[in-house]
């Protein structure tokens, strides 16, 4: 099974459609937009240099429960038979986000993210819909979504309700192994999460319960306490 990631290769070709089975798909960021590239040295992105204090802080009068509330809302929307065709494809298609990982990840229209695996694209929805994109960013790739997330000091082992949580299914620690992302709803206490994930299941939005074991870390936006 093929990891559900974005990459140059990827975008150039359009193959944006990969197994998704168990659930795979792609990612997002801490702060609006990702500080760099998986496959490049860490590099400040110039069309965000937002004071991470201050997005934070605005952020911190969004709870944990709108997020979720506008997340569990999303639950049994599915992906058409290409691959695409939900809200968070057109919604992402259209922003500006777009064309900034677009150039980022090897250039091209923002079509080829038609019908591009959309797990990432889909807590990026969230993020945005609830108002908290600020903290919780956007991208289509989970690699630099996690990255980010660790270079703003906004990740840890420990689930919580809100938080980004980045799948590796062979168990793996490292973020560059990373195949899925979703967002937690409660840790269970007994070695399981439950979570709201987008292009899971066959390809739809749905509530899982996951093995914390498959778990490389979790991103941590800034909600209201």
């Amino acid at each position: 099974m093929a990891k559900n990631i974005l990459n140059r290769a990827h975008i150039r070709s359009n193959v944006a459609r990969f197994a998704v089975g168990l659930s795979v798909a792609a990612g997002a960021a801490i702060v609006g937009t990702p500080a760099f590239a998986a496959d490049h040295p860490a590099q400040t992105n110039p069309a965000q240099s937002q004071n991470v204090a201050a997005a934070q802080t605005k952020n911190t009068q969004i709870s944990t429960q709108t997020v979720l509330k506008v997340a569990e809302s999303q639950i049994g929307v599915k992906e058409n038979a290409a691959g695409g065709g939900t809200p968070y494809h057109s919604w992402y298609m259209s922003s500006p986000r777009a064309s900034e990982t677009l150039a980022r990840d090897g250039g091209g229209s923002p079509q080829l993210y038609a019908n591009a695996p959309w797990c990432a694209m889909f807590v990026s929805w969230v993020g945005e819909k609830a108002g908290a994109r600020t903290s919780m960013g956007w991208d289509a790739y989970t690699v630099t979504y996690a990255d980010w997330f660790k270079a703003n000091q906004h990740w840890g082992t420990q689930a919580k309700p809100g938080s980004v949580v980045f799948y590796d299914w062979n168990g793996g620690k490292s973020t560059s192994g990373i195949d899925h992302v979703g967002l937690v709803k409660h840790d269970n206490g007994n070695g399981t999460i439950t979570t709201i994930e987008g292009n899971t299941g066959n390809g739809k939005v749905e509530e899982r319960v996951r093995p914390t074991s498959q778990v490389v870390g979790y991103g941590y936006p800034e909600y209201k306490a």
